[in-house]
């Protein structure tokens, strides 16, 4: 009898995409795994930023048609959500309260080995980004591939400092309050949503993200955000790095910045760089049409990688012109392992 099956069984539910949902014991604690599609496919692991879950990071991705062809048609996804930011979760144990980045990634090996998948490509949002490129980089024949949006790599700036520990204390003393929430959605958002949101009341992305955070345990919250608020620089561990990367960041992201420098900080041969204009962290839920070719020619690079047969590079509603992208991405070099940097702006979907 095969009782880690068993085990698993037991702690099956329905996600929102049709997939079983798992919870799966680590070391460092049970993590809730939502997976979808055929696990003989090759992995896709996703990894969500502070205060959200798999759902609310990449709904906009995931939810459209064109991911189905891209994404679910080649993979099967493991979403992992962050220890306590699953819906309904409970309040993290006191032996789970103090877990380090390292420890979340130590975390993301063990759910692999659970699920007995070998490599796995991962697509991680900020936070869930660095955790991914910490997981990459300590297991490097793991990490065939990263999709980093908006990601994070050197310690905290004074600036990000003061943010995060004023959410901390707030978090701890108060709750989520308007502050932090206020805080977390320029985290998230561009400036063109937000005003939106102000003059309409609210939009429905911002809407519904602002309500899931109050259903958020604030405890739970607050333990990722001390662990992302603890990172160490990971600048000379990336230069190292060979896996093929995508980095996609919004213009008006805090980190912007930060996307330039872990860009810049790793061998050139092996990422490429997208930005996108008036748009802020979360590109997976603002513009999430743009991120579609950049993957689509990304992942042409490997060799289980199917083609659909309506390809979007091909397709006059694809959000990005494969005119201004061919020249770089489409190249003999970069569909190996050589990708260079590019820079590609997006201000809205093709019609």
């Amino acid at each position: 009898m095969d009782l880690r099956r068993d085990s698993v069984s037991l702690n099956m539910d329905i996600s929102p995409w049709g997939g079983q949902e798992y919870l799966v014991p680590t070391s460092f604690g049970s993590v809730t795994v939502t997976v979808c599609g055929d696990q003989e496919k090759p992995a896709l692991v996703t990894y969500p930023d502070v205060g959200l879950n798999y759902f609310s990071c990449f709904e906009g991705l995931f939810s459209s048609p064109e991911a189905s062809s891209v994404l679910f048609y080649n993979f099967c996804v493991y979403h992992i959500d962050p220890p306590g930011h699953e819906v309904g979760a409970p309040e993290i144990s006191p032996e789970e309260y103090s877990l380090s980045v390292d420890d979340l990634a130590y975390q993301v090996a063990e759910v692999l080995d659970y699920f007995g998948i070998d490599e796995v490509i991962g697509l991680g949002a900020t936070a869930g980004a660095y955790i991914l490129s910490l997981f990459a980089c300590k297991y490097p024949d793991r990490a065939l591939g990263l999709i980093l949006v908006s990601p994070v790599a050197q310690a905290t700036s004074w600036t990000e400092w003061l943010h995060n520990q004023a959410m901390i204390n707030l978090l701890y003393f108060c709750g989520m309050t308007n502050f932090v929430k206020d805080n977390l959605m320029k985290r998230y958002f561009g400036l063109e949503v937000r005003d939106a949101a102000d003059a309409a009341g609210r939009t429905d992305v911002l809407q519904t993200i602002r309500q899931n955070l109050d259903d958020r345990r604030c405890e739970n919250v607050m333990r990722y955000l001390q662990a992302i608020h603890q990172r160490h620089d990971l600048t000379e561990n990336l230069k190292k790095l060979r896996c093929r990367t995508l980095i996609l960041v919004g213009e008006e992201s805090p980190f912007y910045h930060e996307a330039l420098h872990i860009s810049n900080a790793m061998n050139r041969r092996y990422n490429a760089l997208i930005e996108v204009e008036g748009c802020g962290s979360l590109v997976t839920e603002e513009r999430p049409q743009s991120m579609l070719v950049p993957i689509e020619l990304f992942l042409t690079g490997y060799s289980f990688y199917q083609r659909p047969l309506r390809s979007l590079t091909s397709s006059p509603r694809s959000p990005l012109s494969p005119l201004c992208m061919a020249a770089e991405l489409l190249s003999p070099e970069s569909l190996g392992l050589k990708l260079k940097p590019i820079k590609t702006r997006v201000s809205s979907p093709v019609q």
